[in-house]
């Protein structure tokens, strides 16, 4: 019989504050991770105080920010209006607190509920505010959230403004270190949507006078069909070109500032009203699919008191511009009706250009028709999904929708070759959020080929279809995918042609953060009382020198070698992910040309430069 769990008086608690924010951070920024990843809470943590400072310069106030970073501690000063100094410990320590519930103060801000700083202060082992006004300064100090320090207001004769430093708890975010590409990123987003505006990261500025064109410039992967249209006006921009090789779609959207990585309602309006305005201006019932394949487009809006679908505000739930207002719907629809269809008749080369791109993607669909259907009907028959995906729990019961949505930024998908490794994977993952897919030997080169490939061979289409991608990132299953392959020439080479793959028909999903590689130890070095996992010949030489004398030295050149109880260790709280990045400076089909195509004399004068044959590279990693 089981005993009954008393429920008294005692088993009531009321959190303080910072004590809420540190029991349950995911509520606040979402998900933790070491800094791996652009969504992971160290990034949330940074924006939210240069949402603050953002918000100063969209107000007026302030025309450059001031950022830097060095192990682990970051340092924003802006040039803002400053905190009001009788102000600076309530605004970062009491929840509910600040200017932005005044629409006088601030009228289109990002942060509305009072919380970002706040969540910062808590989930920061040190946390300094200090704010310079009217030829003063108040200075505070927290540790953990707990105001340590509060100096009094004295004379300053710095410039007006707010300096806030933290340094994000390692007890919290274990292991993180900051990636320079991403925090690069989102100083350029802040820049292309504040023209104007001066940041600087570590001495670096970052500026641009042509707003959201000059977000579409600097990030085109390849050749364009027509020049980038930009069209503006009060509280909206929007901007687009068409891509000549990529053949789905890609969205950069924003509100007040915010990358609403997962688009919402402004997003939607704006997919739909570019159908609307295009099938009006050639009086045709074109396919939705049709006019939108190859879009490259980018969208900002500035709608009062917006409401997000969560805290870190990357999906826009507004149904108003402000309330009591027009829709947003509506909004984007009625200025793309006007703008859209004015630039179209002005400019007749890209209306022209437009025209062909929508022929050429209708018949591209119908020729992929029956192709799609065939393997369809090809992987139900045979049950093949089943075998190729072991799946999480997350999306195996659609009815419950909490856990998918809750643990969304938490679901992987593993690609993995051979039954070994997978086996080995998929005995010791968390089946709530991790996910393996099983590859049968090497895949396809698909580099140059038409994305007929990816319905015609098997490996690709039901990969396509694990990542529910095949009509874009909408719906994507896993929030990472990650490669899991040996750690030898082989296995390096299937990571290549995996990348490729994504590189070739699905750009956005490397683009936008969710490719990864796994990184697995090389060596075990065990005694009798500890073992040590290393991952590369420097750290199994520490091992060696720490555990003593003749301890056992295993090299797993396989991940099927590595047994699951230990496999676990590897893909929990500690996995080391390495994130497929394109630098900004290089486009992805020029690599993949000079990598992946045929065999050129610039080509073959590389590989013999830097060739290394498979005994020699294993040597190299193995001893």
């Amino acid at each position: 019989m089981s005993q009954e769990t008393n429920y008294t008086e005692d088993n009531i608690r009321s959190l303080e504050w910072d004590e809420h924010i540190r029991l349950r951070p995911g509520m606040y920024i979402g998900k933790l991770g070491d800094g791996k990843s652009p969504d992971d809470g160290i990034y949330i943590l940074l924006k939210e105080v240069l949402d603050n400072s953002i918000d100063e310069y969209v107000m007026g106030a302030g025309k450059a920010i001031e950022v830097k970073i060095a192990d682990g501690q970051v340092i924003v000063r802006d040039y803002g209006r400053g905190i009001p100094l009788g102000k600076v410990v309530d605004v970062v320590s009491k929840i509910n607190t600040g200017a932005k519930y005044d629409s006088k103060a601030f009228k289109k801000s990002v942060g509305l509920n009072g919380v970002g700083a706040k969540a910062v202060n808590a989930l920061s082992q040190e946390f300094i505010v200090q704010a310079f006004r009217d030829g003063k300064t108040k200075r505070a100090k927290f540790v953990r959230g707990k105001l340590t320090e509060d100096d009094a207001i004295t004379e300053s004769s710095q410039r007006k403004g707010t300096k806030i430093s933290f340094r994000p708890d390692t007890e919290i975010f274990l292991n993180y270190k900051f990636m320079v590409e991403y925090v690069e990123k989102m100083l350029w987003n802040y820049a292309y949507l504040n023209p104007g505006l001066t940041l600087y990261l570590n001495g670096e500025k970052f500026y641009s006078e042509n707003g959201l064109k000059d977000l579409l410039q600097d990030n085109l992967d390849g050749n364009t069909l027509h020049d980038i249209a930009h069209l503006k006006s009060d509280d909206i921009e929007v901007a687009f070109t068409h891509s000549e090789r990529m053949q789905g779609e890609q969205y950069y959207s924003f509100v007040n500032g915010q990358h609403t990585t997962q688009g919402g309602t402004h997003q939607n309006a704006l997919r739909e009203a570019f159908v609307t305005v295009i099938r009006d201006f050639y009086g045709k019932n074109f396919d939705a699919s049709d006019v939108r394949s190859c879009i490259i487009a980018a969208i900002s809006i500035k709608v009062e008191e917006p409401i997000f679908e969560s805290q870190t505000k990357t999906k826009l739930g507004s149904l108003e511009m402000a309330p009591g207002e027009i829709h947003v719907r509506t909004f984007v629809i009625n200025f793309l009706k006007e703008k859209l269809d004015n630039f179209l008749h002005r400019n007749t080369a890209v209306a022209d250009a437009i025209l062909k791109k929508i022929q050429r993607a209708e018949r591209e669909r119908k020729d992929l028709q029956g192709i799609r259907k065939l393997a369809r009907e090809r992987a139900k028959k045979s049950n093949l999904h089943n075998k190729k995906l072991r799946d999480c729990r997350a999306h195996l019961s659609d009815t419950k929708a909490s856990a998918k949505g809750d643990r969304r930024l938490e679901t992987t998908l593993f690609i993995t070759e051979g039954d070994s490794a997978s086996g080995s994977i998929t005995k010791s993952r968390d089946v709530n959020t991790q996910a393996v897919f099983s590859l049968k030997g090497k895949p396809l080169n698909s580099f140059g080929l038409t994305k007929k490939v990816v319905y015609e061979n098997e490996e690709f289409n039901l990969l396509q279809a694990a990542l529910n991608i095949e009509d874009g990132l909408d719906e994507l299953r896993y929030n990472n995918v990650v490669i899991a392959t040996d750690a030898d020439v082989d296995g390096m080479h299937i990571r290549l042609l995996l990348i490729t793959f994504f590189l070739q028909f699905f750009p956005e999903l490397v683009k936008e953060g969710h490719l990864y590689i796994l990184q697995t130890p090389l060596f075990r070095v065990r005694n009798k009382k500890e073992t040590r996992y290393c991952y590369t010949s420097d750290e199994k030489n520490e091992a060696i020198r720490v555990l003593g004398p003749k301890p056992e030295i295993t090299r797993f050149k396989g991940l099927g070698e590595i047994s699951p109880d230990e496999f676990k260790h590897f893909i929990g709280k500690d996995i080391r992910l390495e994130p497929v990045m394109i630098h900004r400076d290089y486009r992805s089909e020029d690599l993949l040309t000079f990598y992946m195509g045929k065999n050129t004399p610039a080509r073959q004068e590389f590989i013999i430069e830097n060739l290394r044959v498979e005994k020699n590279l294993e040597e190299e990693l193995f001893n």
